[in-house]
């Protein structure tokens, strides 16, 4: 006789198969869901950044000219900028409308004008010629680099191309890196924009928010987690602070703005304002994961101390702060890698004026990284197109150290329990 419990077994065995090659199905699904989504995400993230590269990776090379000039020091109407029309003039002596003089003198940058200023003041009284490696405009540089075609309407001119190869053939035309990219301010003329003003600046201001943020924040975190009685008052700062994280940035600048500015009348667009306008940013990021460290440390490390006769002091500063600092530094260096790359409250503190000169210090006028990645983009110029995208792989840059440090530091020093 057959068991009753088996024919029930038999009768279910093709609803349970059926079942599970459902949920096998519905898996399948999920898994092939994720990979795409993963594979969608690195490839728009590999052309972002291809895009990014492939644009600036050329603002890394600078095109010269090589010209000679012949100093007489004694001449009181002596000047560079005449020196300078009075050598191309003498180059090319054909050139002779006033539309192909103004293509002649842009054929060098601007800034060749204060080069050969400098060079002559520190020459000997001796010494008679002068040659010099000279930055050329934008026009010859983009076209040098091939980013401008030859069009008598929109691009290089015959005439440009013509001087050009003439120079060329001499040997006189090079190109080299490009230093001044690194040790610049900025400057209406791309070909001799730097990223160094803005840099210093940036670091002077995240100086200023890690002096700041990281010893408040992880004292405000140790009270409230070691210390603060639990009742509404300590549940209403800690709900405000977790708000706080999801405030917009660019809140922060009204409040700087507002009281750093106006009421305090602290100097407009300096590291100090920057500084003080980030701390604000930073600081619930900065709280939250202090006080996440030191709920990590077990509590048997506390009554170990206290049945040991420590105080309760001396079990927070001796025992818990030492296990529960990586994370904090973790936390504190994520924090100013946010802080690094903010553009919005920096902009309503007036970090966005034009600075040439590099800040010497706390309270020198200043702009930061992601401000003059904000103001190239603005400039009709080709060459601040590639300057842009430069300045965004100098950013990126030094977002993927400093987050490559807190994974490092996690990693080194954190203790599992």
């Amino acid at each position: 006789m057959t068991d009753p419990l088996l024919r029930v077994a038999e009768r279910k065995i093709p609803r349970v198969r059926q079942s599970l090659a459902k949920r096998h199905k519905q898996e399948s699904r999920f898994r092939f869901y994720g990979i795409a989504s993963i594979l969608s995400v690195m490839t728009f993230l590999v052309f972002l950044l291809g895009a990014i590269v492939t644009t600036g990776s050329s603002a890394f090379l600078t095109t010269e000219i090589q010209m000679t000039f012949t100093v007489d020091k004694s001449d009181a109407e002596l000047s560079s900028r005449s020196l300078i029309r009075q050598a191309l003039r003498d180059e090319f002596t054909e050139v002779s409308g006033r539309e192909d003089r103004r293509k002649l003198y842009k054929f060098l940058s601007e800034e060749s004008e204060y080069i050969v200023e400098d060079k002559i003041v520190a020459m000997p009284n001796s010494q008679r010629q002068l040659i010099l490696w000279l930055p050329t405009g934008d026009r010859v540089n983009q076209f040098s680099k091939g980013k401008l075609k030859l069009d008598d309407k929109t691009g290089f001119s015959q005439s440009e191309y013509v001087w050009y190869k003439a120079l060329d053939s001499q040997g006189r035309v090079r190109t080299t890196f490009n230093w001044r990219f690194f040790t610049n301010g900025d400057s209406r003329n791309p070909e001799v924009a730097g990223v160094a003003g803005a840099l210093v600046g940036s670091i002077l201001t995240l100086l200023v928010t890690m002096s700041l943020s990281f010893p408040i924040g992880v004292g405000a975190a140790i009270y409230l987690e070691e210390y603060a009685p639990k009742n509404r008052l300590t549940d209403f700062i800690e709900i405000n602070i977790n708000n706080l994280a999801a405030v917009p940035s660019i809140v922060f600048g009204l409040l700087g703005l507002a009281i750093f500015l106006n009421v305090l009348g602290l100097p407009r667009s300096t590291p100090i304002v920057g500084g003080l306008v980030l701390t604000l940013m930073t600081l619930p990021t900065i709280i939250i994961s202090s006080r996440a460290s030191l709920k990590a440390v077990p509590p048997s490390i506390r009554d170990g101390a206290l049945a040991m006769g420590a105080s309760r002091t001396q079990v927070v500063f001796h025992h818990v702060l030492p296990l529960a600092l990586p994370g904090m530094l973790t936390g504190s260096i994520i924090g100013m890698a946010q802080a690094l790359g903010e553009t919005a409250p920096l902009l309503m503190i007036g970090m966005v004026a034009f600075i040439v000169d590099i800040p010497g210090g706390f309270t020198d006028a200043a702009t930061a990284l992601p401000v003059q990645i904000f103001l190239w983009s603005e400039n009709p110029e080709r060459g601040f197109v590639e300057l842009t995208s430069a300045a965004i792989m100098l950013l990126l840059v030094f977002l993927f150290l400093m987050n490559g440090l807190a994974i490092y530091l996690r990693r080194k020093l954190e203790r599992r329990w």
